[in-house]
């Protein structure tokens, strides 16, 4: 039987733009603060796609990613409760 694959419909992935991030997890802008991605709010960098603006700043993609999906999941949980 073959393994089921993750959900990724609500999640953060490394082709989403910084705009489309934002608008559906606004507090993710905290993240990419703390990480020096200031620019974030610029007319450019919100149609660069995630992976491209991470690379640009010299960070893992992969950790900033990881960091994002667990905020988002932590705030679901939240809500739930």
């Amino acid at each position: 039987m073959a393994k089921k694959s993750k959900n990724k419909k609500n999640t953060i992935t490394e082709r989403m733009s910084f705009a489309e991030i934002l608008q559906k997890y606004p507090d993710t802008a905290e993240i990419f603060s703390k990480h020096n991605m200031h620019c974030f709010g610029c007319p450019m960098a919100m149609q660069e796609n995630l992976e491209t603006g991470i690379k640009a700043h010299g960070l893992d993609v992969k950790t900033i990613i990881k960091e994002l999906n667990e905020s988002i999941s932590k705030r679901r949980k939240r809500k739930r409760e």
